[in-house]
């Protein structure tokens, strides 16, 4: 570890998700998925809902969850 790092914590972050961007409320190294359970690095987390407050895996993941709880027409 270099001797500027703040070392993380390797449990599971606490996060809260903006519009393009995601807040670390409590320190961790990973987020589980809401559709597969998988966790997911927080240096790869790429798809959540702001709305739902939750992240996915890929984009696979976030259309099954939009699709499970999208109004049917």
């Amino acid at each position: 570890m270099n001797r500027h790092e703040t070392p993380r914590r390797s449990g599971e972050a606490q996060v809260r998700y903006l519009d393009g961007d995601f807040q670390i409320l409590t320190n961790g190294s990973f987020v589980v998925c809401a559709v597969t359970g998988l966790q997911i690095p927080l240096d790869e987390l790429k798809y959540w809902s702001v709305e739902r407050q939750e992240p996915y895996v890929d984009a696979k993941a976030s259309l099954q969850r939009h699709l499970q709880v999208a109004p049917k027409r």
